[in-house]
Parts: structure tokens; C-alpha cells; sequence
């Protein structure tokens, strides 16, 4: 639960671009870091541009939804089957990865913390899940 002055902000039309705002920044801060300046100033903008899209669509209750305004049982349900796809196709490509470099005679490194992260993390959700309920 959102607490204090924040509170405005979950049910605003302008939350998606007050989070793509300061992320932007961070991009930007990060790309100058590692020497890609007009990289991250590029992510930015594509971020702001976004944040802005979402803002001005108002009307729709799918972008209601997406940012949080606009929710109900039934978009719930929604969220919680697409965060699975995304879960599984991230798998996916992670196990891909990861063999494709395996198959280079690379290490498979990151691939394989990532893999090992997805694994870990899904077998102590079922287990708590299947503990609490």
C-alpha cells in the first residue's frame, strides 16, 4: 500500500511517466559511466516518450489498467496470466542462451546465475505457496 504523499500518484494518469522520468536519468547516468552517453540519453527518450503514451491514453481501459487506475478482480486475473507468460518466455530465452554459449565453449555466464535464479526462485514459490495454503 502506497503511503502519505505518494498516494496521488497509483491513481494518476502521469504515475507510468513519474517512474520513467527518474529511470530515464538513471539510464542516462549509467550509459555515461560505461562511456555511452548518447546511448542512454536515446533509452530516455524512448522512456519519456512512453511514459507520455501511456499518459495521454487515457481513455483506454486496458492502459487504465496497466497503470494500476483502472483494476479490478477481472484485470487481476489478467495481470497475473501475462506475468506468467513473460516469466516463461524470459525462461525460455535464458535456457537458450545459455546453451548457445555453452555451445561456443563459453562459460554460460550470466545465463547460468539467471537460469539457476528462475529455478531456485520457482521451487521456494511452490513451496511456500503450497506451505501458506
Amino acid at each position: 500500500m502506497i503511503r502519505g504523499s505518494c498516494r496521488w500518484l497509483a491513481r494518476s494518469r502521469w504515475s507510468m511517466l513519474a517512474f520513467c522520468l527518474p529511470m530515464g536519468g538513471v539510464m542516462v547516468l549509467a550509459s555515461a559511466l560505461g562511456g555511452q552517453l548518447a546511448a542512454g540519453v536515446a533509452g530516455c527518450a524512448v522512456l519519456v516518450v512512453f511514459g507520455l503514451a501511456i499518459a495521454l491514453a487515457s481513455g483506454s481501459e486496458t492502459i487504465r489498467g496497466l497503470r494500476g487506475d483502472g483494476r479490478d478482480e477481472r484485470f487481476a486475473q489478467i495481470d497475473l496470466r501475462a506475468t506468467a507468460v513473460t516469466g516463461h518466455v524470459l525462461i525460455l530465452a535464458v535456457v537458450t542462451a545459455w546453451l548457445v554459449e555453452i555451445a561456443q565453449g563459453h562459460s554460460g555466464n550470466p545465463y547460468q546465475w539467471l537460469g539457476a535464479l528462475a529455478g531456485l526462485t520457482y521451487v521456494l514459490a511452490v513451496v511456500f505457496f503450497r506451505w501458506r495454503g
